[in-house]
């Protein structure tokens, strides 16, 4: 044990220092540093919502890497990628960009506090822009790590869509949960939209008003193990992952902050391969 996991893709919808700290922005700095740091190869995604600042951070297009088209809905919506580092921890993040998606300065709701009515489509197109990206650096993760309710379309996508791709034919999901789980509705749309190529209306298995728990369940049916990334994450999502069976790391505080929860989930990738 300790050595079958070489390679982890970090999907996350906040990193700090990009979006202020949380839960999930802390973790999904620190996370991949020190995974990083146990001699484990690592790539991390966020989308390039409009409020990271590019001048500040120094961010820049990937040319090699961008230039696709992913269809949603009849649509074509441009692709673009682009890198920042966070050099005090030797790391390299990259972003899933799109005018029309991610230009907006809010992450998730408007001024007002309304929900976008496209988030549906986002959490698309940024699953699939992370996948597409990935396969096309011909880079072969062992574990996916998905953390943020925008990633959570990403595990169907992963075991139906690219199951016989061999850059994703091994890849095992973990999704860390945390108490961003949207209590809105998504577009009447949504779950139709979301399938393509060989995923059917059946692997999505979504009727009626999509909400956050929903969502999130879809992701627990296609994960194969589930971290708390805080100490309550909903009674009714609380029961899906219970009635899911699958292996799940508790949340611990203490771990958090000293650390060493790090270890604790370099543990559990092991055990899932």
């Amino acid at each position: 044990m300790g050595d079958k996991v070489k390679r982890v893709l970090f999907v996350n919808s906040e990193i700090f220092p990009y979006i202020p700290e949380s839960p999930i922005s802390t973790v999904g700095r620190t996370l991949p540093q020190g995974i990083q740091e146990r001699r484990k190869e690592i790539r991390a995604f966020m989308p390039r919502y409009g409020c990271v600042n590019e001048r500040k951070f120094s961010l820049h297009e990937v040319i090699r890497l961008s230039g696709m088209n992913i269809i949603i809905s009849d649509t074509d919506r441009p692709l673009s990628i682009k890198v920042a580092s966070i050099s005090a921890a030797r790391l390299q993040v990259y972003f899933i960009d799109n005018d029309e998606y991610f230009h907006r300065k809010q992450l998730y709701c408007d001024e007002k506090g309304r929900f976008f009515h496209d988030n549906g489509e986002r959490a698309i197109f940024f699953a699939r822009g992370v996948l597409e990206t990935v396969k096309k650096q011909r880079w072969a993760p062992d574990i996916v790590h998905c953390s943020g309710w925008i990633s959570q379309v990403l595990p169907l996508y992963l075991k139906k869509a690219y199951r016989d791709d061999p850059i994703f034919s091994s890849s095992k999901v973990v999704l860390s949960l945390y108490g961003d789980t949207p209590s809105e509705k998504f577009e009447d749309s949504f779950a139709g939209a979301i399938p393509f190529g060989p995923v059917t209306k059946e692997d999505v298995g979504l009727e009626g008003p999509v909400d956050g728990t929903l969502l999130a369940s879809l992701a627990v049916r296609y994960a194969d193990g589930i971290i708390y990334g805080v100490p309550e994450i909903g009674e009714g999502l609380e029961a899906i992952v219970k009635k899911s069976g699958l292996p799940t790391l508790p949340f611990d505080g203490a771990s958090i902050e000293d650390g060493s929860y790090i270890d604790r989930y370099n543990s559990f990738y092991e055990s899932i391969l």
